[in-house]
């Protein structure tokens, strides 16, 4: 159980701030006294989410831009070591959803945009921000989704990229566990956020994985999952890393 003094003077980035799971996730790590470096594609949203942390007498900053560029990527790790001196924990939220395609309609574009978003720009964040995580003994919480555990739950892009999330996630556990260094993951269900498909009903894709979804159960508020982040990042968690933890209200036991 996390309280309002678990991340006193510790700095947190976390991405996908500007709506969702992100701003929830925000607003929580200031309660709990964190000072955060918000990130998101939406400069508007993002700003909006640091004014409202700020108004709560919490400290934030915000940096707009896409993460899929590494001059971003590069902005927003510096902006946490130089605005607060360091970097105690990483969020990688950001994501978006494909229109749950089936493999052999899934277009390029659509695939590299996916990757880039889900699992690149994640794995260049960690990269980034390894140095000084592992000078603070810091942590890692990705935002998995339940299309990481099944392949009923998206389409190939969406599994795919989620999937490579939690790999790289068991890996960089493994890798730092003797350095100190926590990486874990939340698998969220079907949660209210910003974030939606398209897809075309009429297409395979849709169609096969339309026949599963009713399996999902209740859908979540966006401050469940968030819950869930904060708690993974937080000392309570001190001896739990390379775990998947689902937040699905037990779609993942169906």
């Amino acid at each position: 159980m996390t309280t309002s003094s678990d991340f006193d003077g510790r700095s947190v980035v976390i991405t996908g701030a500007g709506s969702g799971i992100g701003r929830a996730a925000a607003l929580q790590f200031a309660r709990a006294g964190a000072k955060v470096v918000l990130a998101d594609v939406n400069a508007e949203a993002v700003k909006t989410v640091a004014e409202e942390v700020v108004a709560a007498a919490g400290v934030a900053v915000a940096v707009a831009g896409d993460l899929t560029e590494p001059g971003v990527v590069g902005e927003v790790v510096a902006t946490a070591v130089n605005s607060f001196g360091g970097l105690d924990a990483l969020v990688c939220n950001a994501g978006i959803m494909d229109s749950m395609s089936a493999a052999a309609d899934v277009s390029d574009d659509e695939w590299d945009r996916l990757l880039g978003v889900n699992l690149t720009a994640p794995f260049r964040l960690t990269r980034a921000a390894l140095p000084h995580l592992l000078a603070r003994k810091g942590a890692i919480v990705y935002t998995a989704s339940e299309a990481s555990l099944r392949g009923s739950a998206a389409g190939a892009a969406y599994t795919a990229a989620k999937t490579g999330l939690v790999g790289l996630m068991r890996s960089v556990a493994v890798t730092y566990r003797d350095a100190g260094l926590r990486a874990n993951a939340v698998a969220p269900g079907g949660t209210r956020t910003g974030i939606s498909a398209s897809p075309d009903p009429a297409a395979l894709g849709p169609q096969v994985v339309g026949r599963y979804l009713p399996n999902m159960g209740r859908v979540a508020e966006a401050g469940e999952p968030a819950a869930a982040i904060v708690f993974l990042a937080s000392p309570a968690a001190s001896n739990i890393t390379g775990v998947v933890l689902p937040v699905d209200n037990g779609w993942s036991a169906v």
